[in-house]
């Protein structure tokens, strides 16, 4: 067998070991990138050297897995994956996110530590050229708050379908006890617990304003059809407001950046004849959308909506305002 097809073999059986609940074959064959004939005979191939592999009747289909997981000898890591896992760690760590910088760092010693000590001898040389010859570029920015115990109170509440209550230092009632139905959690510029008030909508509540956070144990559900990633998807960034149609042109000389940059998630872009690129997508977050088309300068035009126009125009006005007025300091 060449080694190639050994490797692919080897993929599908960590995937079958990896899922509880197991694996169609159309999701053996997206998982893959293969047609329906060829995850089959794959799956058939993996049979052969792993007889463990049970099928699980789901109706209308069948549904395969490795229920006793893999020997330690087929799930050695290899360099570039140590090197990764270091490197999301240390990216973590760098931003503030000290909790899951905490938690990978901790990933990484019992992958480690259930290495075999030969395998682990092979790594050492590449891992360590690896970790010395690439870094991360350190962006400017707000550094996001993450405390542990405010993450393992939500988490907690998250896990067991409760409500969880906590002191908000923020909105109109600083300092007013609130227990709120929690949604989930937007990590990003600033981190946000997305939870309902009563029978209230959705908001987002920021989490370096919340103290004594604790999962009450009283049942809590979300609404039926509630998707994170689409509420997140609706705003331009964390903040939400009215959603609307955004329509921005990219001049010629910045087309190829806006060809690879992503202003939304379910964005369209479409070059056009002159060598723009009209860029199209639904959000809210105006405000934050307003100042982030501060970096690209003169090479966009907002055509819709006109609000976003007004309110760029407005930030534009104020930093204006703040760098002509006054005195400047000057050097010797």
């Amino acid at each position: 067998m060449r080694h190639e097809k050994a490797g692919r073999l080897l993929e599908l059986a960590r995937l079958l070991a990896s899922t509880a609940e197991g694996l169609t074959l159309d999701e053996m064959a997206e998982r893959l990138d293969v047609g329906r004939r060829t995850a089959e005979r794959m799956r058939d191939a993996v049979r052969e050297v792993f007889p463990q592999l049970e099928e699980v009747d789901d109706p209308p289909t069948r549904r395969f897995r490795i229920p006793s997981g893999l020997d330690g000898l087929f799930q050695a890591p290899t360099a570039e994956e140590l090197a990764a896992l270091a490197s999301a760690a240390e990216t973590f760590a760098g931003q503030g996110a000290n909790a899951r910088a905490a938690a990978l760092r901790s990933l990484e010693q019992k992958v480690l530590s259930a290495t075999r000590a030969a395998a682990r001898r092979r790594l050492a040389p590449d891992l360590e050229a690896l970790l010395q010859a690439e870094t991360i570029a350190v962006q400017a920015g707000p550094r996001p708050f993450e405390d542990e115990a405010v993450l393992a109170g939500i988490r907690e509440a998250l896990k067991g379908l409760s409500t969880v209550s906590f002191r908000y230092e923020g909105g109109s009632q600083p300092g007013r006890v609130r227990e709120v139905t929690p949604f989930g959690i937007l990590f990003g510029r600033a981190n946000y617990l997305v939870a309902a008030e009563g029978e209230g909508a959705p908001r987002n509540w920021r989490l370096d304003r919340m103290r004594e956070v604790a999962a009450t144990g009283r049942a809590a559900s979300r609404p039926e059809g509630f998707s994170l990633q689409d509420y997140a998807d609706e705003s331009f960034g964390i903040y939400q407001d009215d959603t609307e149609d955004v329509v921005l042109r990219i001049l010629p000389a910045s087309a190829e950046g806006a060809l690879r940059w992503r202003f939304h998630a379910n964005q369209s872009v479409e070059p056009q004849p002159d060598g723009a690129v009209i860029v199209r997508f639904r959000a809210s977050g105006m405000r934050e959308l307003a100042w982030h088309l501060f970096t690209w300068g003169d090479q966009v035009e907002v055509l819709a909506p006109p609000r976003l126009r007004t309110i760029l125009v407005e930030q534009i006005e104020l930093a204006r305002t703040a760098h002509t007025t006054g005195s400047v300091a000057t050097g010797p």
